[in-house]
């Protein structure tokens, strides 16, 4: 009995027999080429780039050179001359690497990683950081978020999870994720997450290394998965995939105790934030105002941050106490400054707003009262100004109302 001949495979989306393409697949109810599996593979890929081109709608990132990040940052930071500098290399480096085409790349390159370089600012309260972090991303137009580290402590405990972090960027790049892997994150406080002492505890550090380690990864780069609700994350619940690679992180925090560590490993014996050019400053002199406060990575770890923590944070830049010259350019100098938006203000009520120098002195000398930089300056000048913003919408119309030195000095006494 002769033997019947077996059945050739067909393929169900050519139509070839198998004596006509390379190979074929079987399945249980049809059959696959190997050159159709390639035409489905080149078909679904060119079908998931169109659609992360739909999704995504991301303008175009326009970095401008480290001169150029200066030269906005100084249009609305006063001072701190090498922590602009700082930054202004760091985020270019930054988002360069983001938009740095590798067609025509030269061969010896191709295969280098640029790796980012998240920011430390270490500095007192009121002296600017939170400024910088948001200038920035004006600059940029890229979404921004700002997250308090005391508020976030481990899993299990009561107290926010670090992924939150991610979602207040979710939210500030209104929902689209894409835009907001690209984003800046500002986390302030920094300094409180350190360990509480260097002897290792039989208690728990809740809000302290156990958050640090927390944190390494998404400062790192990894795909996180964000609670679209914020809280604490249960297994039944749906989550956002945002990926931490490309966002910018910026640590800030006073670091208080920790001129005392630099000054020890320096042989030194000093308190407090002393600047470079101190005795140019005290004559009127306008001088470069980085800290004399060189921080190196060690002196984080005996503060209480962790190695691979600090490893995370490579760019450390530290800014010095805002002084009662700068409080007055704050005042009149930025883009934004305050005098300009008091003066804006009372111009819709048809008021002219002046202000004479001395009472500029005056107002920065009550700031500095407060000790608390120029949040205290912006502070002063609210409750200074309120009578007068009271009084100018029914009765000053048409008038020019000019701020004496005298006038702020009977301010500061009350």
């Amino acid at each position: 009995m002769a033997r019947r001949p077996t059945p050739k495979l067909v393929c169900s989306f050519c139509g070839r027999s198998e004596d006509q393409c390379p190979a074929i697949i079987p399945g249980p109810d049809g059959n696959i080429c190997s050159d159709c599996v390639e035409a489905c593979s080149r078909v679904l890929k060119d079908a998931q780039e169109t659609a992360v081109g739909k999704n995504t709608r991301l303008p175009k990132l326009n970095v401008p050179p480290p001169i150029g990040i200066k030269a906005f940052l100084d249009q609305h930071v006063i001072g701190h001359e090498h922590t602009k500098k700082a930054l202004a290399v760091a985020v270019h480096n930054h988002y360069r690497r983001l938009t740095q085409p590798q067609a025509g790349m030269d061969d010896a390159f191709k295969d280098v990683e640029i790796e980012k370089s998240n920011i430390l600012m270490i500095g007192p309260t009121g002296c600017g950081k939170t400024l910088f972090a948001k200038t920035l991303a004006k600059m940029l137009d890229v979404p921004f978020a700002i997250a308090d580290a005391t508020t976030i402590t481990e899993a299990g405990y009561v107290g926010e999870d670090v992924e939150n972090i991610l979602l207040y960027l979710i939210q500030a790049a209104d929902g689209d994720i894409p835009r907001a892997e690209r984003g800046i994150v500002y986390i302030d406080e920094i300094d409180k997450i350190a360990r509480k002492t260097e002897n290792v505890s039989i208690t728990r550090d809740v809000s302290g290394e156990g958050v640090q380690q927390s944190l390494l990864k998404i400062l790192e780069g990894t795909v996180s998965r964000v609670p679209p609700q914020g809280g604490r994350k249960h297994p039944q619940q749906e989550y956002l995939k945002i990926n931490t690679a490309n966002i910018l992180f910026i640590c800030g925090g006073a670091f208080v105790g920790l001129d005392a560590i630099v000054r020890q490993r320096q042989g030194h014996r000093a308190i407090g934030y002393k600047e470079v050019g101190d005795h140019h400053a005290r004559a009127g002199a306008k001088t470069d105002r980085a800290a004399v406060l060189d921080v190196q990575p060690e002196d984080l770890m005996r503060f209480g941050l962790i190695p691979e923590f600090v490893g995370r944070l490579p760019v450390i830049t530290s800014m010095a106490e805002v002084t009662e010259g700068d409080l007055v350019r704050i005042l009149t100098e930025p883009k934004n400054c305050l005098v300009r938006q008091y003066q804006k203000l009372l111009a819709m009520e048809g008021v002219q707003l002046t202000f004479e120098d001395e009472a500029l002195r005056e107002m920065a000398r009550v700031a500095m009262k407060r000790k608390t930089g120029a949040r205290g300056l912006r502070a002063a000048m609210e409750n200074f100004m309120m009578e007068i913003m009271y009084e100018a919408p029914g009765n000053l119309k048409g008038k020019t109302v000019a701020i004496t030195a005298d006038r702020v000095r009977e301010y500061g006494q009350n």
